[in-house]
């Protein structure tokens, strides 16, 4: 599967953006969010798996972003609102979801990553 991220731009404080994680060849069980900002470890955002679509945040977006499948299950979307300066980076798709400090996934692909940046 190769997973292919887009949307990210820059917004003002407050503003949204949503991503899209398009995976060609075949549609993976769940799809990771994970970003990365200057200077700082990659952490797991958000992750949508299984049939019934559980989906997962991290407390630092719980609330404000939300994750969510297109019926074929190709395309993951990640509507990011109310965005906050310390939301910048590198946005990455993944097969792998983070919860906590647990990676997990039998899949292992990345997409390309793209960049959020958030002015205050």
């Amino acid at each position: 599967v190769q997973l292919q991220a887009s949307g990210g731009g820059l917004v003002h404080s407050g503003g949204s953006l949503r991503l899209s994680c398009a995976a060609s060849g075949f549609a993976p069980d769940q799809i990771g969010w994970f970003r990365q900002a200057p200077g700082k470890q990659r952490e797991g955002v958000s992750c949508i798996s299984g049939n019934d679509e559980t989906t997962y945040y991290a407390e630092s977006v719980k609330g404000r972003f939300t994750i969510s499948r297109d019926n074929a299950g190709n395309t993951v979307y990640l509507q990011m609102k109310s965005l906050k300066p310390e939301d910048t980076a590198v946005y990455y798709c993944s097969t792998k979801c983070q919860f906590g400090t647990v990676l997990v996934g039998n899949l292992d692909a990345w997409g390309q990553g793209t960049l959020v940046t958030v002015s205050s």
